[in-house]
């Protein structure tokens, strides 16, 4: 009985093993993956879909390769949808393919254009659609209007479904109003009036006088910027402690506008204390730099002054071949005494030369137009000064909205990289205006010019001109580089028409041209020389006119060359604070043509800052000289003062007349001195308003011997007057008011000049 018993249990058990080894041989079959189908894709391939797959044909089931294969596929952007099932040993993978783009739109933007916004958003035509690629596009326009100062702006896209699995995308934008500066506030300051220091930012408040502006809508970027102009200005008053704790831009609720709050610390105000030389070159003697410093013991504080003598110390080392030299300026404060300790340390600097120039963000101009304003080309020794100098220069061409220069490292420590990144803006002009003037009543004009043509720097004019008195066309073209040289060539073709009835008792018209040619001599002298031809005609005499008008009647032709010399040292070209500018030229008529005379013109201007830069002293004079070769100086040829010339008395109002008929003849010479005082009025600064007070003294006089009956005094005359200068929304605006206080009985004044013009 126990045998039949074991021999049963052993036969049971040999049973047991086997049906278990072959129930795990089927189970480990089943868990290989034997076929891998692809479902649902249309435009990917079957073979693109397993490229991203974790497992392959003849790899075990795994979940945690099946779950990261999920993950890759949906990662690559081409899919809406995947889903991975098994089937016994086959693996199914299911995919919704995104659609593709075929248009892309925007609607409702008036303010930018598409191009900018194309240029701006990543999704283009034949690019995969997906959502979170339409949310970053979306941000991405939302920006652009924040950037221009639209806050409200929203963005809706519209996907519109098309056939095989396309899409026409549509971005609807609702730009909103112009999010402006409600208002600009400080805090802490104490030294500066809020209206002074609102003048020193580039924001301004929104107000309705500015509509031309830009700067009134807020800028993340400008209120950073805002932040170095207010440092900057502290800094050159004195107060070297000063900072701005904090901007803080605040948008109302309902975002229609911004408030901005700027915290400050001003510190105390310093001044200059011991003003201190070394140098570690042996042939440098520090008494020859110490002239060259604009930093004084004693004087007020300035940042600017500072740098300025770092600058005009490092150019004039550089000059006399000190290519490397480091100056720097060591600062030690006496907060006791409040005074700053300036010692400027020269230092030979490492050899470093230029390795290369690299000029980026140039669209129309050409390269060689702007490395033709460098004062250093690749292979030069890298001095700083020319380096600013540079940057001046082409900034100066007007070309562009934004220049930076920066610096880095060159392929080695001898070496550095110069990198030129420009924005350009647009240098073209199509105007039309109109003005009024007590001198020429209404007038207007169309002007067409391109001051970058083809991008070569090169400057294209027409213009014309038509008043109640004066009608004048004028075609003109400046080449500044000439055949590669520093050398300025030009000309102008013009056509004038003077109506001097109410003056002299004639018209003029004057038809010609000129060639220009001007060089630079130094970086603060310039000379040019010029030749004309020109056709004067002296018409429709009046027959009350003075004989020596009647005697002048027809026409001459004027052959004449010229030269001028100029010298500027003015620290601004437009609005200058300080400095001078000195010009002398001379014309000498006679090669050819029918007038023989040399003609010469001189003129002198210094401005001075009294207050704060705001308001600015300008004294300055002007003379002139023609005398004939051989033959009298005719009527066309002679001076005119009055009007512009010479506020307080009318055009031609100064000068040599017929006793009899009243009519004004011109003068041989002239000479005429300016005082003029130029303030704010008080208004913010972006009112655009100027009051000037001034003087002028002077005398117009000289004709060559007539037979007519002529008054004429070489007395001095001087007026005395106010005026007003207005840059308005809709064009410059100047009124004076003048009173001639030492006058001839002759001379014809005018007490009231206004002038007006705009420009569309």
């Amino acid at each position: 009985m126990r045998v039949t018993l074991f021999v049963c249990f052993l036969a049971m058990t040999v049973l047991n093993i086997g049906v278990s080894d072959r129930g795990l041989a089927y189970a480990q079959a089943s868990r290989t993956i034997t076929e891998i189908q692809v479902d649902g894709n249309r435009r990917i391939e079957a073979a693109t879909v397993q490229s991203y797959l974790l497992f392959s044909v003849g790899s075990p089931y795994n979940r945690s390769r099946i779950d990261k294969s999920l993950k890759a596929l949906f990662n690559t952007g081409l899919f809406a949808d995947v889903s991975i099932r098994r089937e016994n040993s086959t693996v199914i993978v299911t995919v919704v393919e995104n659609p593709i783009i075929n248009r892309l739109a925007f609607e409702g933007n008036r303010r930018i254009e598409d191009a900018l916004l194309n240029a701006e958003v990543q999704l283009r035509p034949r690019v995969v659609y997906t959502r979170a690629r339409v949310q970053n596009d979306v941000q991405r326009i939302i920006t652009v209007y924040r950037r221009s100062g639209r806050f409200a702006a929203v963005v809706e896209p519209k996907v519109i479904q098309l056939p095989s699995n396309r899409v026409d995308l549509v971005f609807e934008i609702n730009e909103g109003d112009e999010t402006g500066i409600r208002k600009v506030r400080f805090i802490g300051n104490k030294k500066f009036s809020d209206d002074r220091l609102l003048g020193q930012i580039s924001t301004t408040e929104t107000r309705w006088y500015n509509l031309l502006s830009e700067d009134d809508t807020y800028d993340p970027d400008r209120l950073t910027y805002d932040r170095e102009l207010l440092r900057k200005y502290y800094l050159s008053k004195g107060y070297a402690d000063f900072r701005v704790v904090s901007a803080v831009a605040e948008l109302t609720p309902d975002r229609d506008g911004f408030f901005i709050s700027f915290a400050v610390e001003e510190g105390e105000q310093y001044t200059f204390g011991e003003i201190g030389v070394e140098s570690e070159i042996k042939d440098l003697q520090p008494d020859a730099v110490r002239a060259l410093l604009t930093t004084f013991e004693g004087e007020t504080y300035n940042a600017n002054e500072i740098e300025d003598s770092v600058q005009a110390v490092t150019f004039e080392l550089g000059r006399l071949g000190y290519a490397f030299v480091n100056v720097r300026p060591r600062v030690k404060r006496d907060k006791e005494n409040r005074s700053i300790d300036i010692n400027y340390q020269i230092k030979k600097g490492p050899r470093v030369y230029v390795e290369r120039i690299n000029i980026t963000g140039n669209v129309r101009t050409l390269d060689h137009v702007i490395r033709r304003e460098f004062r250093l080309v690749e292979g030069d020794a890298f001095n700083t000064a020319l380096l600013r100098r540079s940057n001046s220069r082409i900034r100066a061409m007007n070309f562009f909205e934004k220049v930076e220069l920066t610096r880095e490292e060159g392929s080695s420590p001898d070496k550095t990289i110069i990198n030129v990144d420009v924005q350009e803006k647009s240098t073209g002009e199509l105007s039309v205006g109109a003005g009024f003037s007590t001198a020429d009543s209404v007038s207007a004009d169309f002007q067409v010019r391109e001051r970058n043509l083809l991008g070569k720097g090169q400057d294209l004019r027409f213009k014309i001109s038509l008043g109640a008195d004066t009608q004048q066309i004028d075609l003109g073209f400046t080449e500044p580089y000439f055949m590669g040289k520093d050398l300025r060539a030009g000309f102008d073709i013009f056509s004038v028409y003077d109506d001097r009835q109410d003056e002299s008792g004639y018209n003029l018209e004057k038809l010609g041209f000129k060639l220009r040619t001007g060089f630079p001599v130094t970086e603060h002298v310039d000379a040019s020389l010029i030749y004309s031809l020109i056709n004067s005609n002296i018409s429709d005499v009046s027959a009350s006119a003075s004989q020596v008008i009647i005697d002048s009647e027809g026409e001459l032709l004027t052959s004449s060359l010229g030269y001028k010399i100029s010298v500027s040292y003015l620290d601004d070209t437009l609005m200058p604070t300080e400095g001078y500018k000195y010009t002398f030229g001379q014309t000498y008529s006679g090669i050819g043509g029918d007038v023989y005379s040399l003609s010469s013109n001189a003129d002198y201007i210094h401005f001075f800052a009294l207050v704060d830069d705001d308001i600015v002293l300008s004294l300055g004079a002007d003379a002139g000289y023609v005398i004939g070769l051989g033959e009298d100086v005719g009527v066309s040829q002679r001076f005119n003062l009055g009007g512009n010339s010479f506020r307080g008395f009318e055009k031609s109002g100064i000068g040599p007349r017929d006793s009899d008929s009243g009519d004004a003849l011109g003068g041989n010479a002239y000479l005429v001195g300016k005082a003029e005082v130029r303030f704010p009025m008080g208004f913010p600064e972006e009112f655009g308003l100027l009051g000037r007070t001034y003087i002028n003294v002077g005398t117009l006089t000289g004709i060559d011997d007539n037979d007519v009956d002529i008054v004429d005094s070489a007395a001095i005359r001087a007026s005395a007057g106010f005026g007003v200068n207005w840059t308005s929304p809709f064009g410059p605006l100047q009124v004076n008011v003048s009173h001639p206080f030492i006058k001839e009985d002759y001379d014809k004044d005018e007490v009231f000049q206004i002038e007006f013009g705009t420009r569309f």
